[in-house]
């Protein structure tokens, strides 16, 4: 797993454009959402739980400057999808959801956008060189294992989840994310007293990591007991 460390220069490293899609669909108890194991090696996610999703490809279309949302990324979304699980989906059924842009301290970097979008018909089939194993499972159900120190995750992994966690139903979540604008995230990271943190554009410590500067807080704390996240005073 790619070790996390605060901030002490710029990296000039540029991102990958990159997509993953969050399948979701009403489970027996609520939502649930398609989480995979990363096989152990040399990805840079390795050994974490992720949604599906990769870099990408020539064969997806351009990325060009400016391009919020391109067409190319959707298409690798459901490329994706397909070689990791076996389950198939049009592009035109993905719902935007986030940006995540990956902090420049990163050795690898990615700039991903974030779909989400109902569970399609079929059965999942891994691609064993990429996933070892699956779980459909709710989000709420995520933030516990996680804590428990269970599952590996990575942040905007986990920010997304939390996103989700009491949401009641598939189609709510997919109707209310088409009516808003996806947030936007590029992290920096610094240090909260003891404990690595990831500060957000809308954090008042976003320009100079000054964790206890005045102002609005959007950030997460990494504490050894559980993860942190404090948006406008909201908080897990």
């Amino acid at each position: 797993m790619t070790t996390l460390t605060s901030e002490t220069g710029e990296n000039a490293t540029p991102p990958t454009p990159a997509a993953t899609v969050i399948l979701i669909k009403d489970g027996r108890q609520g939502l649930e959402t398609l989480l995979l194991h990363r096989t152990p090696g040399r990805d840079p996610f390795a050994g974490a739980w992720v949604f599906p999703g990769g870099a990408v490809e020539s064969a997806d279309g351009p990325v060009l400057p400016g391009m919020s949302w391109p067409l190319s990324a959707r298409r690798a979304a459901v490329r994706e999808l397909r070689e990791e699980t076996g389950l198939r989906l049009a592009p035109e059924t993905l719902v935007p959801f986030a940006q995540w842009t990956s902090p420049p301290t990163m050795p690898r970097r990615f700039h991903t956008w974030f779909f989400v979008a109902g569970a399609p018909k079929g059965s999942i089939r891994l691609n064993r060189q990429e996933v070892d194993a699956h779980r459909w499972v709710a989000p709420r159900r995520v933030m516990t294992d996680h804590r428990a120190q269970a599952m590996t995750l990575f942040p905007p992994t986990w920010v997304s989840l939390y996103e989700l966690v009491g949401a009641r139903s598939a189609g709510g979540v997919l109707e209310a994310y088409a009516r808003r604008a996806p947030a936007v995230f590029a992290p920096r990271v610094g240090r909260w007293r003891d404990d690595l943190c990831f500060f957000y554009q809308e954090d008042a410590a976003y320009a100079d990591l000054d964790a206890e500067r005045c102002g609005p807080r959007h950030r997460l704390r990494v504490r050894a007991d559980g993860w942190v996240y404090i948006r406008d005073g909201r908080r897990d």
